[in-house]
């Protein structure tokens, strides 16, 4: 990097090795695209007055030509559960998991920052040219409040997305059935999206349908 790593901590104690993990995961991002100029890392503990426990919020603003790539994260009660390895919530896990939120809020943002800047390179490389060259699925289950969703591809699959994945916060946009094109890469649990885009040709004819709309009005 250009710029060195600037971490930032705001109602967090600071440790060295807090920050040296923070280093190590910053460094390992280069694996996933070598022009990174510069990193900025803030990690806040958010109180609520709605409930018990804190939440982490933590952000990674990576500088890059061209622009910038903001990941924001924080931990849901899903995201324990999966750590945990249980299947239904407590509020024993619920109060005493604080230090478990961190490191869940830590590793879930640099994996999205590692998706979003192989993303990245590969549009900068050209391994992505036209929105025609990528398969295409439909949206078969979606659910918002949790952030993650399922494709039904053309051959009857189906693949995990997670909204990080979705371009152009368009993750909002999605509904059960709405055509979108993807790129496909092998998870932990297997296959995912990691870069889900909504189809050109649906906003063809929504444009289309606003336009029609527009003239009968």
């Amino acid at each position: 990097m250009q710029i060195p790593l600037q971490v930032t901590f705001r109602n967090v104690k600071s440790s060295k090795a807090l920050e040296d993990w923070i280093r190590k995961e910053a460094d390992k991002l280069e694996t996933f695209y070598d022009r990174i100029m510069g990193c900025r890392v803030a990690v806040e503990m958010l109180h609520s007055h709605h409930r018990k426990g804190s939440r982490y919020h933590v952000r990674i603003d990576l500088t890059i030509p061209g622009g910038e790539l903001v990941i924001k994260r924080e931990p849901n009660v899903t995201d324990r559960l999966k750590s945990s390895g249980r299947t239904k919530a407590s509020k024993r896990l619920e109060v005493d998991a604080p230090q478990k939120d961190l490191h869940i809020a830590i590793t879930k943002a640099f994996k999205t920052a590692g998706r979003q800047l192989q993303d990245y390179g590969r549009r900068q490389r050209g391994d992505v040219k036209a929105h025609e060259t990528l398969p295409t699925a439909r949206v078969s289950r979606i659910f918002p409040d949790k952030g993650y969703g399922f494709l039904q591809t053309e051959d009857g699959r189906e693949i995990y997305f997670h909204e990080d994945s979705v371009l152009k916060g368009g993750f909002a946009r999605l509904r059960a059935g709405t055509e979108v094109a993807f790129v496909e890469e092998q998870g932990e649990k297997g296959a995912q999206a990691s870069t889900v885009r909504i189809s050109a040709q649906r906003k063809l004819r929504r444009a289309a349908a606003r336009s029609a709309a527009s003239a009968a009005g």
